[in-house]
Order: C-alpha cells, then sequence, then structure tokens
C-alpha cells in the first residue's frame, strides 16, 4: 500500500517495456536456431534510404508520409550535383593553357616574321590581340612558329603599322586595306581611307549609292556578253546600253508640250512618257552634278577591275515616239566586250 491509500501497480505493468523484450528474445531465438538447422541464410535487413527536398515549412516526419514515395526513393540512385569550382578550373586551365613569350615567331601562310607581343597586342579590338591573348589555341609549324593561314603578302605592312604607325606606299593601299578588314584594326582602316585611292573611291561610291542596281546592271553586262560571245564563238560582243541622267527626255530644238521639269509635271503626264528603251541594259536616271560621261568612266573602270575589256560609244538616241511630236531622245551606247 502507497501513502495516498492507492494500490501499487503489479510489476509486470511498472516495466512493460522490459516484459515486452524479454518476451520476445525466445521468438527470436527460436528463428535464429531455425534458420541455423535449416542451413539458410538470414535475411540480412531492409534499409529505406529516404531523400527529402522539404521546403522549411514541411515537418520532418512528411517525407515518411508515403510508403509509395519512399519506395520510389529507394528504388532511384541518387545523382550527384555538379562541381561547379570543378568547371571554373577547367575553364581556367584551358585559358591558361598556351602562354607566349616576349618575341613571338610567325608564319603567316609560308612567309615568316618576328615581332614582339606587345605589337600584336597594340589595339585591344582587334583579332591580332584576340588571337594572342592567351584566350585561344594558334597552332605551330614545324619549327615552332605561330602559324596564322593568311597571304603573308602584305602582313608586313600590318606590322610597320603597329610598330610605328607607318602607312603603306599608294599602290599597295587596297590590299592592305582588305588585309586590314580581316584582322579588323580599326586605327588603320581609319587611315587608309583617308588617303589615295581609298579618298576617291569613297567619294565615287557616294555618287554610285544613287543608282542601287548598279551592281546588278554589272552583272548582267558580263553575263550578256558571255552568252552572245559563246553562242557565235566570237572573240567579242557587243551590247546596247542606255544611259540618262533625266527621267524625262529633253529636246531643245523641239517644241515640248509638257514642262520639261520632272516636278511640274502631274502623275497623269508623267505617264504618258513611260517606256522601255529597245536596250539590253539600262542606267538612269539620277540626280547629281555627275553627268552621263562620269557613269560612263564608271562602268568601264569596274569591268576592268573584274578584268573584262570594255569599249564604249554612242551610236545615236532613243527614237522611240511617245505623244504627238515629242520623241525619247535617250542616249545609246554600243558596248564592245573583248573576251581574249
Amino acid at each position: 500500500m502507497q501513502p495516498n491509500g492507492s494500490e501499487e501497480p503489479p510489476h509486470s505493468e511498472r516495466q512493460g517495456h522490459s516484459f515486452t523484450i524479454s518476451s520476445s528474445l525466445p521468438a527470436a531465438t527460436s528463428r535464429v536456431r531455425r534458420f541455423v538447422q535449416e542451413r539458410r541464410a538470414l535475411p540480412l535487413p531492409r534499409v529505406m534510404v529516404v531523400l527529402s527536398a522539404a521546403s522549411d515549412t514541411e515537418k520532418p516526419g512528411d517525407a515518411m508520409s508515403s510508403s509509395d514515395t519512399a519506395q520510389d526513393d529507394f528504388r532511384k540512385p541518387s545523382t550527384p550535383a555538379p562541381n561547379l569550382n570543378l568547371g571554373k578550373a577547367l575553364r581556367s586551365t584551358l585559358n591558361s593553357s598556351q602562354e607566349f613569350p616576349e618575341v613571338i615567331p610567325l608564319n603567316v601562310g609560308g612567309t615568316y616574321f618576328t615581332t614582339r607581343l606587345s605589337t600584336l597586342r597594340r589595339y585591344e579590338d582587334t583579332m591580332l590581340a584576340a588571337m594572342f591573348s592567351g584566350r585561344h589555341y594558334i597552332p605551330r609549324d614545324a619549327e615552332g612558329r605561330f602559324f596564322i593561314d593568311r597571304d603573308g603578302a602584305y602582313f608586313g605592312d600590318i606590322l610597320n603599322f603597329l610598330r610605328e604607325g607607318e602607312l603603306p606606299h599608294r599602290d599597295r593601299v587596297r590590299a592592305v586595306h582588305r588585309e586590314a578588314q580581316y584582322y579588323a584594326i580599326g586605327p588603320l582602316l581609319d587611315n587608309l581611307e583617308d588617303i589615295q585611292p581609298l579618298t576617291g573611291e569613297k567619294v565615287r561610291q557616294s555618287f554610285l549609292d544613287l543608282l542601287p542596281y548598279y551592281k546588278d546592271n554589272l552583272k548582267r553586262i558580263v553575263e550578256i556578253a558571255k552568252l552572245r560571245a559563246m553562242q557565235r564563238k566570237a572573240r567579242f560582243a557587243k551590247l546596247k546600253i542606255c544611259v540618262y541622267k533625266e527621267e524625262m527626255p529633253i529636246t531643245p530644238y523641239e517644241r515640248p508640250l509638257f514642262n520639261s521639269l520632272r516636278f511640274e509635271r502631274t502623275e497623269s503626264e508623267a505617264k504618258l512618257f513611260e517606256h522601255h528603251c529597245d536596250v539590253d541594259v539600262s542606267f538612269g536616271p539620277w540626280e547629281a552634278v555627275a553627268d552621263v560621261y562620269d557613269l560612263l568612266h564608271c562602268i568601264v573602270g569596274d569591268l576592268a577591275e573584274l578584268g573584262i575589256s570594255a569599249e564604249q560609244q554612242c551610236i545615236g538616241v532613243c527614237d522611240k515616239h511617245l505623244i504627238n511630236h515629242y520623241y525619247c531622245k535617250r542616249p545609246i551606247y554600243e558596248f564592245k566586250i573583248t573576251w581574249w
């Protein structure tokens, strides 16, 4: 009896946990003994690993709430997270994989050069500075020279400008300008475009920009001349080309019915003069001080740049009748293209 008058609980109830464990030991011992007698391997205990990406609001016990989810997590092997530091280390290794000496031997298309590393890095926004910055791999030839797969005929002019700002001779300006475009050397491009013949080319191009069809017409001249020469088995071919500056024809020896100025004609009046001359190619009109002979000079010169010999002469005017006594009167030129 306790002091408060309640009966003392039985010993088995006071130590319920100890009773449960001791009562299960004989059963467990008998199971082990039975497996040993039957010479069977004891089953390994299953270990369940549950990986949970629960948020901060989830309770720790929520991961074990579903047996299906636990089994799926047990079946799927865990994938290791990528090591970001390893990628940074790899990139750092690649970036510093090629170090350059102070004196650089170069092989540019089979022509050898030697220069300082600082010369190649003179201007940051150039291809040469990027190539020799250490961020890119540059192959070497059998002698260990750094190889650039480019014609080296004008690379010396490139180096001379990088060394001391020296510009090439006039007869080499166009070729060096092409190389400067390839290597993206902006300061050299700016200097070359301010001297002849590139300055004159800029002025000429400002005139040709008034004729957006100019290059297409040059191609048509070459194609037509080639086709006619091959069909006739001839050494040369002749074409009729119309070159006119004014959109509307002007005949001072006649008395025109309409004002010759284009902007003073109505749209209906202008349509009366619309027609196509009977020629192979037609150039015009344009609004500039440059006249017909200036455009003829451009056509012959650009054909010569393509290696095509061309001669031209005026053979008359277009006599197509437009309205009443008014005729076209646009000049017609005969171009003779010689192929050999």
